[in-house]
């Protein structure tokens, strides 16, 4: 019978900047990514948006999305591998996450922000084209 080891990890996934406009596409990218890894997602938030020091894959410019969960030692190579074949993903690290407690992950969970950004910028989207096709009947 083999034993299961389940350890908290942090993982810090990098993005081109053009992934705020889906952001949603984003994070269901994310979570599908973990979710093959057989992960449970403790908390994800958007971390910020950066300058890189280099150009990679054509992009200056970069959003981090730092992720806590908790998953299987022998499936890191599995979310490792999905990571490196993500045509969307730009660069990411996972670590061990000992060093945190479940307290201290949970609370860094912005998971309700980013519902509310998603949900913003799919009004203000909405919001354009009636705005544009007001503009037009005035001229």
């Amino acid at each position: 019978m083999s034993q299961t080891n389940v350890h908290p990890y942090e993982g810090l996934f990098l993005f081109p900047q053009s992934a705020v406009t889906d952001l949603q596409g984003t994070i269901d990218h994310l979570k599908e990514i973990l979710g093959r890894g057989e992960a449970k997602i403790i908390s994800l938030r958007r971390w910020d948006e950066r300058r890189l020091a280099y150009e990679i894959k054509g992009n200056k410019r970069g959003t981090y999305f730092l992720v806590y969960f908790m998953g299987r030692a022998d499936q890191m190579a599995t979310i490792e591998r999905m990571c490196n074949l993500s045509e969307q993903l730009l660069r990411s690290i996972i670590i061990r996450a000992d060093h945190i407690t479940p307290q201290q992950m949970a609370a860094a969970d912005g998971q309700a922000q980013l519902d509310d950004e998603i949900k913003l910028r799919a009004s203000e989207t909405a919001a354009e084209p009636a705005a544009e096709a007001a503009a037009a009947s005035k001229s």
